[in-house]
């Protein structure tokens, strides 16, 4: 695996021509490239992302980027892990051939004048709580668009408003990059593998898998007819709360849209967000 960390030798290794992106080679022209971007701290999640991308394509890339754009003056973005030597060695055996590791002058070698405002989807659920983030999300990932120039990116559903902003971005400005969703990695018992999972304690990290418990039962419920989702909703919340978490939100919405759900619930998503002490997890599943 190569380690990348400047834009011009990621051009050069991708056999893009400048900023043309033009095959430099007939051996680069028959070169198909699947991405994965991340922020690093990677986990089994992250790596079967990998694993996914490895027979689809003849390049697998993966970056490693801490964004500051993504986080809010009261987000973690010093705190946030940086395992690189471990990221290395994960992403190498899974498959990834180039890794992307810019430093931040060199992604934003000025301030970042020119972003990308997303629309409907990207103004509800997670903006409420995290203003301006997929702001950050989608102007990074374009960026990193117009960098790799792939074919193929993989997106996991445990980010699932993420995913669909990202579907948006590419569809609505034309890119010829087909998104595919990758399902959840879970542990054992069912918690969503996330990099802030390393931030629970050990009583927390075991009273977690209950978000997940708590969807799938809302999930039973209107597999079984109940079709009162805001009492759904907040019987979630509230069996939440009794357990001392601090939920933001709990919401049947529509897959594509993520617009309250219809009353018959068809392609539904259940999207959650909560917080267990200070770490603050998110999870999902479709009804």
């Amino acid at each position: 695996m190569q380690v990348i960390t400047r834009i011009a030798e990621l051009r050069e290794r991708l056999g893009q021509n400048g900023s043309q992106g033009k095959p430099t080679s007939a051996t680069h022209a028959q070169q198909t490239v699947a991405f994965v971007p991340t922020m690093g701290n990677l986990h089994a999640g992250h790596i079967s992302l990998i694993q996914q991308a490895r027979p689809l394509a003849t390049t697998v890339v993966a970056s490693i980027f801490v964004n500051r754009l993504q986080f809010a003056p009261n987000e973690d973005f010093d705190r946030y892990p940086r395992t690189f030597d471990a990221d290395c060695e994960g992403l190498k055996a899974a498959g990834a051939d180039v890794l992307f590791f810019p430093e931040e002058r060199e992604l934003y070698p000025e301030p970042q004048g020119f972003v990308v405002q997303p629309p409907a989807i990207g103004q509800m659920l997670e903006e409420r709580f995290r203003p301006g983030f997929f702001r950050g999300v989608s102007t990074v990932v374009l960026k990193l668009f117009n960098l790799v120039q792939p074919q193929i990116a993989i997106f996991g559903k445990k980010d699932y408003q993420q995913l669909r902003v990202i579907e948006a971005l590419v569809r609505q400005l034309a890119l010829p990059i087909q998104i595919i969703a990758a399902e959840t990695g879970r542990d054992h018992d069912g918690l969503a593998l996330s990099s802030r999972n390393g931030y629970l304690s050990p009583a927390e990290r075991a009273e977690a898998p209950r978000l997940y418990q708590t969807l799938q039962a809302m999930q039973q419920r209107i597999r079984g007819g109940e079709r009162n989702f805001l009492a759904l909703e907040n019987d979630a919340i509230e069996l939440l709360r009794s357990h001392g978490w601090r939920p933001d939100y709990i919401s049947l919405r529509h897959r594509q849209t993520l617009q309250p759900a219809s009353a018959d619930a068809s392609e539904g998503v259940i999207v959650a967000a909560a917080r267990l002490g200070t770490t603050r997890l998110i999870d999902n599943i479709e009804v």
